[in-house]
């Protein structure tokens, strides 16, 4: 069976291959009514035949495989250009053509993906090609199979090269690098005095130096006083180092797409970015998500190894098709986060209603904390509202679209009216309009 399967049933048939044959059955057609030309399409069958032959031989018999792998990372990241790479090397010694297919993940839902290339005799190649996921998960490769045919071109032989694979699809931590720069910028302010508000010092010690008008007395060492002479005081180093946490919405509302990923992939994907700036600041980062029911709860903490364990915890994230329980958010945000943080809370409204049912429950963490919400603008219904309308159905349509776009606006006055900070982006734009809004907090001390 295994005779079979190497010497017949890896033999493909080319266009070429027809054509030739089809000439043949054209050449006896006309020979049959003009006989001069009789032994013509004989000769021509037989020629045909010894090149099959020939090629065959090429091929199958005085060949060597090809050889071929992919190389790629271990992990890809969601709505980014991951770049795969496939190395193929022809072992033959003669020029080949080859038809390259490498089997991909089912979520690409790509069924003819195809290339074709020239290898010249012991030739390594190596092909590059991007691929976007949309969707986090496992991701499985399958075989890369190679057509190869000679110069000929008659015939072709199939090789599969056993390439399976299983990937898994994190949140986009290629964005990590791309905002790396941004986090280490400042807000300039303009030259001159500026008073800046102290967030306070802690308890770590730092220096005993000599008292200067303006320490604060509390800080009077008695001891080193007494044996110095002189007025000591203990210097502390300034608190620098708060607490952030990303809350993310698993609700109904987080699952509308927008250039084919979810919002909730938008928050994650910025989610990521932001808690690297914030540790990056020295910020103690944390992340809590939430639908109907308490979902995962990562401490805020500054260590290295944060940044991976915020990672393996988005990992798994889905969105639930039920309305979120704010007032859950809200009980477990008083029982789990004691002490005054910047609360990033990523979430969605559609209607100024809909932000009404709980703006209690937002005020209530808002007393403890300093809360943002950030929430997304419709980009679609944003464009219905700069077309021109030609009828009473159009001028219906971008009036309704001209509303809910209004109405996004007055969700982020009516937050700001209550003390919390509202920040409105389209989905694109939300991780460096998080980021820039965090930093913007940092250089005013305000966490």
């Amino acid at each position: 069976m295994s005779f079979i399967k190497k010497y017949i049933g890896n033999l493909y048939l080319t266009t070429r291959f027809y054509l030739a044959t089809g000439l043949c059955i054209v050449l006896f057609i006309v020979s049959f009514f003009y006989k001069p030309i009789a032994q013509f399409p004989k000769i021509f069958l037989a020629i045909t035949a010894a090149l099959v032959l020939i090629d065959y031989v090429f091929l199958f018999v005085i060949s060597k495989s090809p050889a071929a792998k992919r190389l790629m990372a271990d992990r890809l990241s969601n709505g980014d250009e991951n770049k795969i790479e496939l190395q193929v090397t022809n072992r033959m010694p003669f020029t080949v053509v080859m038809e390259i297919i490498d089997e991909l993940p089912v979520q690409f839902q790509k069924r003819d993906w195809i290339i074709t290339h020239r290898f010249a005799a012991n030739e390594q190649k190596n092909i590059i090609y991007k691929l976007r996921p949309v969707n986090r998960g496992e991701y499985n490769f399958g075989n890369i199979i190679l057509y190869v045919q000679s110069q000929l071109g008659l015939i072709m032989r199939r090789h599969d090269m056993d390439a399976t694979v299983t990937v898994p699809v994190y949140p986009s931590f290629l964005q990590l690098r791309k905002y790396e720069l941004l986090s280490q910028t400042t807000i300039q302010t303009e030259h001159g005095n500026k008073r800046m508000r102290k967030i306070g010092h802690s308890m770590e010690f730092e220096q005993i130096k000599e008292y200067v008008r303006g320490d604060d007395i509390r800080t009077i060492n008695w001891k080193a006083t007494a044996r110095k002479g002189s007025i000591m005081v203990n210097n502390y180093t300034d608190e620098k180092s708060q607490q952030v946490y990303c809350i993310i919405d698993k609700g109904r509302l987080m699952k509308m797409p927008f250039n084919e990923l979810t919002l909730l992939d938008y928050a994650i994907n910025s989610t990521l970015v932001l808690s690297n700036v914030c540790l990056q600041k020295q910020d103690r980062v944390g992340v809590l998500t939430f639908s109907n029911k308490m979902g995962s709860l990562i401490a805020a903490d500054k260590k290295p190894v944060q940044r991976e364990n915020i990672l393996q915890l988005l990992y798994n994230q889905d969105t639930a098709f039920l309305e979120s329980d704010y007032e859950m958010l809200y009980l477990q945000i008083r029982s789990r986060i004691k002490h005054r943080s910047l609360l990033v809370l990523y979430t969605n409204f559609e209607s100024l209603s809909g932000l009404r049912r709980q703006l209690n429950y937002l005020r209530s963490i808002a007393r403890h904390h300093l809360l943002m919400v950030v929430f997304f603008e419709n980009t679609e219904l944003k464009q219905l509202t700069h077309l021109d309308a030609n009828n009473v159905e159009e001028v219906y349509i971008k009036t309704i679209a001209e509303k809910f776009e209004f109405e996004k606006r007055l969700i982020v006055k009516e937050l700001q009216n209550h003390g919390i900070l509202a920040v409105l982006t389209s989905p694109e734009q939300l991780t460096v309009n998080a980021v820039n809004k965090y930093l913007e907090l940092k250089a005013r001390q305000a966490i």
